[in-house]
């Protein structure tokens, strides 16, 4: 294992970014350089990161040389344009948007579900959706311990999913319905603000929405159970940070909701709310690294069947701690 690590972020301004950036300090990872590469209007910002310092550049063809691990924590296109040239210095790559995701050939990784399939020949690694490694961390446990028939899943996820541009919009929105001013939705397509919208990215031809493709496909492609029945409904909720998700598990073997408390309390990453009275909500997650799991009930209208309620700080683990963990994992074999 190399002592210092050399790491470029691209999208480092963004709030995903942002994230990776706070957290490689957090966990004090082991730096020896540092590049922040984000859009010209951000140029000559300094930012701290694990006791290096570094100024924003704008991203060229010669950015990545000498850099051991590179964090893609941006569009899709920018995706499309960079990876290769990463790939071509040397780099290992951690893609945090949606680009390699479903290819086969890219691994898609939880750190606590399936880190250590990652080989040294691994050197591009996807980063799943936020909503996929908070659902593929609880179904994991379930999996190994009695199996899964089907997954019924509704998801709450809150507007820092779509970006800076829609916090925004949820702060401004809120103090016009106060200010009795017109609200102009721009980021969302209808008022976010006081309202739900089931609607997260564009409808397919199925009737799915692309959001509630992408949940199941890459939870099944996480897990490797390419046939397991999920439905999900992912729907956009006006608060800041965290994602929440309501399941129906259907499992293949018996196991008691105490049973199964017990099981997700032996699990590191995972902190349950004992008391059916007591549970976690999108405020309680915001800013922590685990997953916060309460409402663990049996079904009664149906055999083997659990019923729970789950909140993560979409940010942090649901993008940004899976990231550094990975990289984490890579530096032991570098």
């Amino acid at each position: 294992m190399k002592d210092e690590i050399s790491i470029a972020i691209v999208g480092a301004t963004g709030v995903v970014g942002s994230e990776i950036i706070a957290i490689l300090t957090e966990r004090n990872f082991p730096l020896i350089d540092v590049r922040l590469f984000a859009s010209e209007s951000s140029t000559g910002e300094v930012y701290s990161v694990a006791n290096n310092e570094a100024e924003i550049e704008v991203i060229n063809e010669d950015s990545f040389n000498n850099i051991d691990i590179v964090f893609i924590a941006s569009t899709i296109e920018l995706s499309q344009k960079w990876v290769a040239t990463a790939l071509e210095s040397g780099a290992y790559v951690i893609d945090c948007s949606a680009f390699h995701r479903m290819n086969q050939e890219v691994p898609l990784i939880v750190s606590g579900v399936n880190l250590e399939s990652l080989s040294k020949e691994s050197k591009l690694i996807a980063n799943p959706a936020s909503s996929a490694i908070q659902l593929a961390s609880v179904l994991k446990v379930i999996h190994n311990e009695v199996g899964i028939k089907r997954v019924v899943l509704s998801t709450y996820q809150s507007v820092s999913g779509a970006g800076k541009d829609a916090l925004d919009e949820l702060w401004e929105q809120t103090q016009s319905m106060f200010t009795q001013q017109d609200l102009q939705p721009e980021k969302f397509h209808c008022q976010i603000a006081f309202n739900c919208i089931p609607q997260i990215d564009i409808f397919s031809e199925s009737g799915e929405t692309k959001e509630e493709e992408r949940i199941v496909n890459e939870t099944r492609k996480i897990l490797d159970l390419p046939e397991l029945k999920i439905t999900c409904t992912a729907v956009r909720v006006p608060v800041f940070h965290s994602h929440a998700q309501s399941l129906n598990i259907e499992t293949k073997k018996n196991i008691s909701a105490e049973n199964l408390k017990k099981l997700f309390d032996k699990t590191e990453g995972l902190t349950v709310f004992f008391n059916d009275a007591s549970y976690p909500m999108h405020i309680d997650a915001s800013g922590m690294d685990e997953i916060l799991i309460g409402r663990i009930r049996d079904d009664k209208s149906s055999e083997n069947c659990i019923n729970l309620w789950t909140v993560t700080d979409n940010l942090r683990k649901g993008a940004a701690l899976n990231a550094v963990q990975i990289a984490e994992f890579i530096c032991k074999k570098l």
